[in-house]
C-alpha cells in the first residue's frame, strides 16, 4: 500500500450524540447538534412513501444510470443533463476532481488557505501537494467554510468551485462553465436537507463532465437517494426563512457582547479567545457547535433552539440572556410511520409558544388551541399522505403528541393529576377532565365534529396514558371540536400543575 503524505490527516468527525447524551446525563433526543450545517428538519418530499418504488426494486441495479436525477438536476439549474455528473455527496467529487487532474509531483492550490479540510485530504490522496506553484487545478469554496465569507473567484484554471451553500446566497460561477475549464459543485445535503442520503452533484462543459463520467464508479448512488433527490428538486426548498432566523441568531449574540462574522451560508462563526474550551462547555449542557482554536462555528436551525443556545452562552458568560428562557420539564420526541413522519418539541412548563405544521389544516389549527390553552411549548413539524386523506397524518401526531407528553411527565411526580374546564364558543359547550394517573381511557361524546377530533383525542389518550372525558355539543362541527380542544387544554394546564413533591395517589404509584 503507498504510503501517505507524512502531513495527512484524516477527516475528524464530531463527537457521537449518544456520548454527547452520556457526557450531558440527557436522553440523546434531547442533544442538539449545531454542528453539522444542516437543515434541522427534513423536507416534506423525504417520507417512506417517497422510497416505496425505490425500495421495490432495491434488488436490481439502476439501468442506464439515473436519468430522471440527471435531467432533474439540470432543469433545476438551467442546464442539460449531459453537464450533470452526480456523485456520492460533493465530497465524493471533489476527490474525483483531484484524482481526475492531478498525481505525484503535481500541484493543486486552494483559495483561500482556510477552508474545508476535504481540498487538502483530496489532494494529498491523488499523491499530490498543495502548492501556487503552477497548479494543475485549484480549488476554492464559495460561500467559504468556516468563516461563511463570499471569496472573490480566483483567476486560475482549471477551476473547481464548490458551491455546497448556494442557496443560501445566490451567487454562482456557473455562466462560466462552459469556458470547458471551470466545475462548479453543489449538493443535496445543505438546503435540501438529504445529508444522510449523500448525493451531490457537478456541473461543466459537457466535454469535461464525459471526462468526470469515465473516471468515476458505476451508480455511485443508491437508487433509494437518487428517487429522494428527485422529490426534493420538485418542490425545492425556500431558504428565505433560514438567511432571517441567521440575522436574527446574529443579532442576539451581540446582545451578550459576542460579535458574529457576516455570514453568507446557513451558520455563523463566532471568534472567541478558546474556541475549543467554550465548545466543550457547551457538549456538556448537551449543544454541539464545531470548535476552533479563535471560535466556534454555530449552524442556524430555528428560533427555539437558536434561542437555547443563546441563553446557555449568556449563562456560561454571565450576561443577561435577550431571549425567553425555555421550558423546564421539556422533551423532543419523533415518530415514524410508513404513512407519517412527526417531529415534537414539547415544554409543559412554557408560555404557549405554539406551532403545528403537518399539513392537516384544520386539525394543526385545534392542536395549536389545545397546547396554547394549555400553557405547552409545543412545535410539531411533520409530513404524511395527505394523498389518502387526514387519517394517518391526524392520528399519528396525536400519538406523538402523546408519546412526548408521557415522556416529558416521567414518573408523574409532584403533578396535580386531575383537571377540568368548561369552554363555551358560541353554539357549541364543551366539557373536559381529564387524569393524568397513568391509565388510558377515553369516553368521548361530539355531538358533532369534522370527523376526526374524537379519534385524535383516543390516540392521545392512548399515547399518554392519560383518561380524557370530553363532552360537547353543537351545531357547528367545527365550533364543537374546537370547543372540546381548548377544554382538554384548560384541563390539562390544572392537571399538569406541580403542587407537591410527591406521587399523586394514596397507592404512593401511579
Amino acid at each position: 500500500m503507498r504510503a501517505l503524505a507524512p502531513d495527512f490527516r484524516p477527516y475528524s468527525w464530531a463527537t457521537p450524540t449518544d456520548e454527547v447524551a452520556a457526557l450531558a446525563e440527557i436522553d440523546v433526543t434531547q442533544v442538539i447538534r449545531f454542528d453539522q450545517n444542516t437543515s434541522p428538519q427534513p423536507l416534506a418530499s423525504s417520507r417512506p412513501g417517497t422510497i416505496a418504488k425505490a425500495l421495490a426494486g432495491i434488488n436490481n441495479y439502476p439501468p442506464g444510470g439515473y436519468k430522471e436525477l440527471h435531467r432533474a438536476i439540470a432543469d433545476y439549474n438551467g442546464v442539460d443533463p449531459e453537464n450533470v455528473t452526480i456523485g456520492l455527496g460533493a465530497d465524493d467529487l471533489i476527490l474525483l476532481c483531484a484524482r481526475a487532474f492531478a498525481g505525484p509531483g503535481d500541484q493543486i492550490a486552494i483559495e483561500p488557505a482556510r477552508t474545508y479540510p476535504l481540498y487538502r485530504m483530496a489532494t494529498l490522496l491523488a499523491g499530490a501537494e498543495v502548492g501556487n506553484d503552477e497548479p494543475v487545478l485549484t480549488y476554492t469554496c464559495r460561500p467559504n467554510s468556516p468563516l461563511g465569507e463570499l471569496p472573490d473567484l480566483p483567476v486560475a484554471r482549471p477551476l473547481v468551485v464548490d458551491e455546497a451553500y448556494f442557496e443560501y446566497c445566490g451567487e454562482t460561477a456557473l455562466p462560466l462553465i462552459e469556458d470547458g475549464d471551470v466545475i462548479v459543485l453543489r449538493t443535496f445535503s445543505k438546503a435540501f436537507a438529504l445529508a444522510g442520503a449523500r448525493v451531490g452533484y457537478a456541473l461543466s462543459s459537457r466535454e469535461l463532465a464525459q471526462e468526470l463520467y469515465a473516471r468515476q464508479a458505476p451508480a455511485p448512488v443508491t437508487s433509494l437517494s437518487a428517487a429522494l433527490a428527485v422529490a426534493a428538486l420538485a418542490w425545492p426548498p425556500d431558504v428565505t426563512p433560514v438567511v432571517e432566523e441567521r440575522e436574527r441568531l446574529a443579532s442576539s449574540l451581540r446582545a451578550i457582547g459576542l460579535q458574529p462574522l457576516p455570514s453568507n451560508t446557513n451558520f455563523l462563526f463566532v471568534p472567541v479567545e478558546n474556541g475549543h474550551e467554550l465548545a466543550d462547555r457547551l457538549l456538556r449542557q448537551g449543544l454541539v457547535v464545531r470548535a476552533y482554536d479563535d471560535g466556534i462555528r454555530i449552524t442556524v436551525r430555528d428560533r427555539t433552539d437558536d434561542d437555547l443556545i443563546v441563553e446557555t452562552l449568556a449563562r456560561l458568560f454571565d450576561r443577561p440572556a435577550p431571549v425567553a428562557a425555555g421550558a423546564a420539564r421539556s422533551v423532543r420526541h419523533m415518530r415514524a410511520t410508513a404513512e407519517t413522519r412527526i417531529s415534537v418539541r414539547l415544554g409543559l412548563d412554557g408560555a404557549s409558544r405554539v406551532s403545528v405544521q403537518t399539513g392537516s389544516g384544520i386539525y394543526d389549527h385545534f392542536l395549536e388551541q389545545l397546547a396554547f390553552h394549555a400553557g405547552l411549548d409545543l412545535i410539531v413539524e411533520g409530513t404524511g399522505d395527505l394523498e389518502t386523506g387526514d387519517h394517518h397524518t391526524v392520528e399519528d401526531t396525536a400519538l406523538a403528541f402523546g408519546e412526548a407528553l408521557d415522556r416529558a411527565l416521567g414518573d408523574r411526580r409532584g403533578i396535580a393529576r386531575y383537571g377540568d374546564a368548561v369552554v363555551p364558543m358560541d353554539d357549541a359547550l364543551a366539557r373536559a377532565a381529564v387524569d393524568l394517573g397513568g391509565r388510558p381511557y377515553a369516553e368521548l361524546s361530539l355531538e358533532t365534529e369534522p370527523g376526526m377530533a374524537q379519534h385524535f383525542f383516543g390516540s392521545l389518550a392512548q399515547a399518554a396514558r392519560m383518561a380524557v372525558h370530553v363532552e360537547a355539543t353543537g351545531r357547528d362541527p367545527h365550533h364543537t371540536a374546537e370547543a372540546s380542544y381548548k377544554a382538554v387544554g384548560r384541563a390539562l394546564k390544572t392537571a399538569l400543575r406541580t403542587e407537591s413533591s410527591g406521587i399523586p395517589s394514596t397507592k404512593g404509584l401511579l
